[in-house]
């Protein structure tokens, strides 16, 4: 096991009792939780077709048959597993640490591995890629509980790590980097990195029709950012979008002249936030507003998710929530 253990005992303890449920159809091999595209035997019913010559007559339903004097057989929902893949944003803005007892990436490495428990524990089968503009890694599905410790591992060897000249400054170049918040606002959209091509090559490494979760604080080019979850659906992916930040990103309660230094850019800006506060949260908020959209456009499942909550709480209200929406579409369905 590494140094860096995200697997929490009593979150895990909280959360076992709550199941991941796909919301969409999946592909699998053994008996399991979710519902396939394949018929066959099961204790469910789904439908009756049309009798054609070669089908086993023990299928027949008999009742139609001395009722219309035709011949239907039955049609059988198959369980199957679920393949999940979790999609782990690896780049510097996850290591921003303000009101919670953890940064953004050890939260977020905590609940991919606190859903891979549950996961591996209804035989479902785990994978892990990591990313930022690139993909870093990639870990193929698993179903064996030893898997576990691959994924920690994983998470854990390519966690961002401070990078040097990046928020330091000493005094021989205590001015550089440093950005007017003018010229900083325009040029934020081109310093932002555009993942479009790593979450490509991460959706081509996944087997069609999994479930793969997506962690990130979303700071980020959001147009790579869609096109990168439009080609996930165009694969037949269920796709949950976990959003990862810390309270002070959305709130900015920060107090007094403060300096601010860059995690992915060698930049330095001071002022008084509170002078900035009023339209930093209304950009925040219209930001939270275009991701979610874009989200729900695309018919993937979007969850803010506050590193000041507790993990069980937060993790027990999402799947609760999940599992409402997936009994709930499953109804409709039938």
């Amino acid at each position: 096991m590494s140094d860096n253990n995200f697997f929490h005992p009593e979150t895990l303890k909280r959360i076992s009792r709550l199941d991941l449920r796909a919301r969409h159809v999946v592909d699998g091999f053994l008996s399991g939780m979710h519902k396939s595209r394949h018929f066959g035997n099961s204790v469910e019913f789904r439908q009756h077709r049309q009798y054609v010559v070669g089908d086993d007559l023990r299928s027949v339903d008999w009742k139609i048959w001395a009722k219309q004097d035709r011949l239907y057989v039955k049609q059988y929902e198959v369980d199957t597993n679920m393949r999940v893949t979790l999609l782990v944003d690896v780049s510097q803005s996850m290591r921003f640490s303000g009101s919670g007892a953890m940064n953004k990436y050890e939260y977020a490495c905590t609940v991919a591995a606190s859903l891979a428990y549950l996961a591996i524990k209804q035989q479902d089968m785990v994978g892990c890629i990591t990313f930022d503009k690139d993909t870093r890694s990639i870990l193929p599905p698993r179903m064996k509980q030893s898997h576990l410790v691959a994924v920690s591992d994983v998470m854990s060897r390519f966690a961002p790590e401070k990078e040097a000249g990046v928020g330091a400054s000493n005094n021989s170049d205590k001015d550089k980097g440093k950005m007017d918040i003018a010229e900083l606002l325009e040029n934020v959209k081109g310093s932002q990195p555009d993942i479009g091509n790593a979450m490509r090559n991460a959706a081509e490494a996944i087997r069609s029709n999994s479930l793969v979760v997506i962690f990130s604080d979303l700071l980020m080019q959001r147009d790579g950012f869609f096109k990168g979850l439009r080609y996930l659906r165009s694969r037949g992916h269920d796709v949950i979008v976990l959003h990862i930040m810390d309270d002070l990103e959305i709130d900015f309660t920060f107090k007094g002249p403060t300096r601010f230094e860059g995690l992915e850019l060698p930049l330095q800006i001071r002022c008084d936030p509170r002078m900035l506060r009023d339209g930093y949260v209304k950009a925040v908020n219209e930001y939270l507003e275009e991701v979610q959209h874009g989200c729900s456009k695309l018919m993937c499942d979007y969850s803010l998710f506050r590193t000041s909550i507790p993990l069980d709480a937060a993790i027990a209200a999402y799947l609760s929530r999940r599992n409402t929406l997936a009994r709930s579409s499953n109804s409709i369905r039938r």
